[in-house]
């Protein structure tokens, strides 16, 4: 399991842990690397303080968050044929939109995961990051997948009257995936969860959860099928 968490800039916590939480109680081990190798910021205000699922997941982790991977490294080390790693998950928050989307190492990781059949996991705006999958191609891998993301018409509406963006983004994630011909399936958010052979996503912090479980089910039956 490999934890692609690839931004430089702020995570959300629950988006984060909660399907970390699911897929490491199934007994899979995690991987934290960001696209610098300085450690990962979180957003502190979306830690749910009540929920130990949540909390303990964090202190596992907190070590490797202190401390993560250069992903460039595990590129060049940890990724191939022979790789042990099931998947990638790339959590959500703005952040995913601030790097990811136009990386190097980002377009390399999700070459490896296809060709390898390994599984890509992400939700909210962390889809931002498969953007980097057409980079010096003709077309998108993910062509032709269906997801579910956070929807547009919220980071152009809610999210800037309310005063949660500072101001308007430079370029929205659904619009840029639709335009690389990734069919998008909600408009707005409801906990939406979705596999399309082995792209896994949710459309917002409401599907932590179900996304958790979602990726649990599907890397034990991948582990169970392959030995």
């Amino acid at each position: 399991m490999s934890d692609a968490e690839c931004g430089v800039s702020f995570a959300h916590r629950a988006e984060m842990l909660l399907p970390l939480h699911h897929m490491m109680e199934a007994g899979f081990g995690v991987d934290v690397a960001t696209l610098s190798g300085n450690p990962v910021k979180l957003e502190l205000w979306a830690m749910p303080q009540e929920d130990q699922a949540v909390r303990t997941t964090y202190e596992a982790l907190k070590p490797q968050l202190k401390q993560p991977l250069k992903l460039s490294e595990v590129v060049a080390g940890r990724l191939g044929p022979d790789s042990d790693h099931l998947a990638v998950f790339i959590p959500g928050g703005h952040g995913a939109m601030t790097g990811p989307a136009d990386s190097e190492e980002v377009t390399e990781t999700l070459d490896w995961a296809p060709a390898e059949d390994r599984f890509v996991i992400t939700l909210c705006h962390g889809p931002a990051a498969l953007i980097s999958a057409a980079r010096g191609k003709e077309s998108s891998p993910f062509a032709g997948y269906a997801i579910s993301v956070f929807p547009d018409a919220l980071d152009t509406g809610a999210n800037l009257e309310i005063g949660y963006l500072p101001g308007p983004l430079p370029w929205l994630v659904a619009d840029r995936l639709s335009r690389q011909g990734v069919t998008i399936l909600n408009s707005d958010i409801t906990g939406l969860t979705h596999q399309d052979r082995k792209l896994l996503t949710g459309d917002s912090p409401l599907a932590a959860n179900a996304l958790g479980l979602l990726a649990a089910d599907a890397l034990v039956e991948a582990a169970a099928a392959t030995g």
